[in-house]
């Protein structure tokens, strides 16, 4: 009997209820209970720190330029006086939307020279670190066993 529904995730609804038919009172295993909360992996990796609140701040000032851009479309609709402060506003904040975004972008190049390349299968970084990773690990076998071959050949030496 399967106990798992069609997407893998614990027990289909009728195999539960078999189970907990077959003996009334009996606690079903924690196997076939059907999880509250099921992990999935992520399709991307979480954005760092510094990147992520630039970002939020990007699309703050973004929303709250468009608001202004619509404030100053619909007073110049209007024929209101504020219509030509509110474009002039709109301009100067469109500016700053601007500076904002590019922000976003510098912000996350500067995160990755500092922290090394996003690791992609094919990063040359990833695979330079490999090789230095290698060339350190044979050095310290070169030294272990050129340690451990001193240690054998000295007391040999001392008694010819």
């Amino acid at each position: 009997m399967d106990t798992q529904d069609r997407r893998g995730r614990g027990p289909s609804a009728p195999a539960a209820r078999t189970a907990s038919a077959a003996t009334p009172g009996a606690q079903i295993p924690r196997q076939q209970r059907r999880q509250l909360w099921v992990e999935e992996p992520a399709a991307r990796w979480r954005m760092p720190d510094s990147v992520r609140t630039a970002a939020v701040r990007a699309v703050l000032i973004m929303s709250l330029t468009i608001i202004q851009a619509v404030v100053a479309f619909l007073c110049t609709l209007a024929e209101s006086w504020l219509a030509f402060p509110m474009v002039l506003s709109s301009v100067g904040s469109t500016v700053i939307a601007t500076w904002a975004v590019l922000d976003v972008w510098v912000t996350r190049q500067v995160w990755n020279q500092r922290h090394g390349v996003v690791s992609v299968p094919s990063s040359s970084a990833r695979r330079l670190r490999r090789e230095r990773r290698s060339a350190r690990r044979a050095a310290r076998a070169a030294r272990r066993e050129e340690a451990r071959i001193r240690r054998r050949g000295a007391g040999d030496l001392s008694r010819a």
